[in-house]
Order: C-alpha cells, then structure tokens, then sequence
C-alpha cells in the first residue's frame, strides 16, 4: 500500500486559497490513513515532516528576477535560460532528496504546476516525473491562461511544457468546471473535479472572551455595521463595489479589508483610498492584527484569525470580478453570515444551482441590492433562515464527508 504522500507547492503558509486547501486535503487523507509530507519554499508545517527549498518560494529574490524578465518581454535573453536551467536543477535534487527521505509514494503537487509563479519549479517537477513516474495528483487552482499578467512572455515553450505538463502519471484535479473545459479544450487533458470545501460536520466554536474587544480593536464604532471583506486588496475583487453600496446605503457601517495588497502591488489599494475617501465611506485595512494565527504586534496589540473575525461581521461583502472558486463565500457560509456576491462565472456555473441564497448583483450595484441589504440588517429572523440555509446546502456539498469520498475515489487507482 502507498501511504506516505509528498505535497509539493511553492509554500504552505498564510491564508492563500492553495495553503488553506491543502491543509484541508491533509486533515482528510490523514484521517484515511496517509501520512503527509511538505516540500516548498515557506512553510508553516511542522518541522519534521517538512522539506525547505528556499528557491521554490515564489518570493524568493532570484525567482522575483526571473519573473521580472519572464513576463512582459517577448524575446527571452540567453542569460534567462541559463539561470531557469540552474535552479531547476537545483529543485529537482531536493524533490529527489524530499522523496527519498520521507520514503514518498504519491506526489500531490498543489499549483505549482498550473500557474507559473515559479517556472523553475514547475519545469523541475514534469522532469522529476517523467523520469521516475511516480504517481502525481495535480491539485490545479488557477491557470496561466485566466491571468492577463503572464499573456506577454518570452517563456511559452516552458508554459507549454509544464504548466501543466501531460503525463501519464499524473492524475488532474480542478476546481471548478470552467477549469475542466478549458484543460480539455487546450491541452486534451482530462481532469477530476473536486471543489473547496470546508469542515461542515464540525460548526465553528466561538471564543468570546478572546475576541471581546474585537470590533473595537478593528476600528468598529458602537453605532456602525460591521462589513466583512475578507480577501487581498487587489483588482479582481472588487471592493469599489462593497464602497459603491455603503455610500448609497444610507447607514451607518464600515469596510474591514482583511488582507494586504499581496504580490500584485499597491495601485489598487491607493484607488480604493482614493475611492473611499472622496464617497466619505468608513474603510479599515487591518491586515497588521488580522493574520492566519493569533498573536501579539510588537507595540502589544492583539492579532486575530481571521475564523475570529467572520462570527461578529454584520455582512460579508465578496464583488469579485472573478475567482477560482471563492473560499470567502464558502467560509461566509461556514459562520453563518449574509452574503453580497458579484455573479461572477464559477459562482453562477458551479454554486448558485445548488441553491445558496445571497444578495447578489450582476456587475453593479443596483436599487434591488440595497434594499435587499437594508431589510437583511433589519430583520435578523431573515437573516438566520438564509444562514441557516445556507449552511444545510454547504453540508451537503461542500464538507470533509465529501471531500473523503473524492479523495478515496482518486487514489482507489494506486491502491487498489
């Protein structure tokens, strides 16, 4: 029997969709009897199963140069190969070495070869098993193809290659449908689909006396709605739309962005500054004391998680333009908050049927939608019978339970 399994991925850390799945994916495999491994270049996971490669970090400054060349120039520089040739050699002695040591049967390679945030990596990886074959679950949660960013490059042939790569060891796994036609119709892969999830056997254990002074803390007035925007401040999230619906309102609330800018600068943020300021729109960005664990600031503040946060917010606003799934709205869901969601095309493809109640819009901010928020904060009645709906919905979907089933299915084919 294969037992021990090797994820492998850029890092393990932080509150990025890849990291928080993944760590899911374990808790389920490991309760199926598997014991899990971590290759990357960050990690938060425990020192004794974990392999650190600086290099495969994506923010590692030799991989932020490559990228810097990579990307935006159409004629790629004889020096540029030289360097991806070097540290993908480089990964793949440590990916020989991290399976050896840790006696590794199946590989589960978390992004790393979809979206080229670390070329090296993922060319070190389709090398490593085509030479060794050994058997490959490719966890695929954003593709090159769905970001603008990586359209202008000098690196197609390395695209082409490994991102993904079409092997017969490896089994695909996406996310969401769009995901699965798109690998079919490019590449002629054939991919299994299984969504995010999150653990709806177990509801959420609040603990108030840590988090009693939250909303002071946060910046939250006693007269103001809380509303939630639980994600990075980046375009494709579209918060001039949660700022667009607190101006027309006409109540008292703030926005709580819980996330920093990330890897994609800092002009949108300064928009967004702009944007609120100039509506006289309240707007908080707390990324300094919201963080994926708790803890203390130097200047002796207290750090929340963000799991500390979603039970106290009034409303969850989520206007993303796109995403690759939407681990915000599952968590929504999860705490039992009330939903603002942009109709954005895996929510309308993949979710939405199921039957999940949200304030939605199409694009824009419209009469319907205020007044669909205005009555949701007025009548708290209605407001826990969407909830509680939707958690019904999430249980039967999106939990561990069925997460395990997939998973079971999925390696059923190497352990027979």
């Amino acid at each position: 029997m294969m037992k021990n399994l090797g994820f492998v991925s850029t890092r393990f850390a932080g509150t990025d969709g890849v990291s928080l799945e993944s760590e899911k994916w374990a808790i389920v495999l490991e309760r199926l009897g598997y014991s899990c491994f971590y290759f990357a270049g960050e990690s938060n996971r425990p020192n004794d199963v974990s392999y650190i490669v600086p290099e495969a970090s994506f923010h590692h400054p030799e991989i932020i140069k490559i990228n810097s060349i990579a990307f935006g120039h159409r004629i790629r520089p004889p020096g540029l190969t030289k360097e991806i040739s070097r540290i993908k050699g480089h990964l793949k002695n440590h990916l020989k070495n991290f399976i050896k040591q840790f006696q590794v049967d199946i590989l589960l390679v978390e992004n790393a070869l979809a979206i080229p945030m670390n070329i090296p990596l993922g060319l070190a990886l389709c090398e490593l098993i085509a030479e060794s074959g050994i058997p490959t679950i490719a966890h695929h949660h954003d593709f090159f193809w769905e970001r603008t960013r990586f359209m202008v490059n000098c690196v197609w042939d390395y695209l082409n290659q490994a991102f993904p790569p079409n092997l017969p060891f490896i089994r695909h796994v996406v996310i969401n449908s769009s995901a699965a036609h798109q690998l079919a119709h490019r590449t002629g892969i054939a991919s299994v689909l299984i969504g995010n999830v999150m653990d709806f056997e177990n509801p959420p254990v609040l603990d108030n006396d840590y988090t009693k002074f939250l909303r002071r803390d946060l910046g939250i007035h006693d007269d103001e709605f809380f509303f939630l925007q639980p994600t990075r401040v980046v375009q494709r999230k579209g918060i001039e739309h949660a700022i667009e619906l607190i101006h027309r309102l006409g109540l008292k609330a703030r926005l709580i962005i819980s996330h920093a800018s990330g890897d994609e600068g800092h002009d949108y943020e300064q928009h967004i500054r702009w944007l609120a300021q100039t509506l006289n729109v309240s707007v908080n960005f707390v990324s300094d004391i919201i963080r994926d664990q708790r803890g203390q600031t130097p200047d002796g503040r207290r750090i929340y998680s963000l799991w500390d946060v979603y039970p106290q917010a009034d409303l969850v606003t989520y206007p993303s333009t796109f995403e690759g799934f939407g681990n915000a709205f599952l968590e929504a869901v999860y705490f039992r908050r009330p939903i603002l969601i942009n109709n954005y095309s895996i929510y309308a493809y993949d979710i939405k049927p199921k039957g999940f109640r949200t304030i939605e819009f199409d694009g824009f901010i419209t009469d319907r939608t205020i007044n669909q928020v205005k009555h949701l904060l007025t009548h708290p009645e209605a407001m826990s019978e969407m909830t509680e709906h939707n958690y019904r919905l999430g249980l039967k979907y999106y939990s561990f339970k069925v997460l395990e089933h997939r998973l079971r299915d999925l390696l059923l084919s190497w352990n027979p």
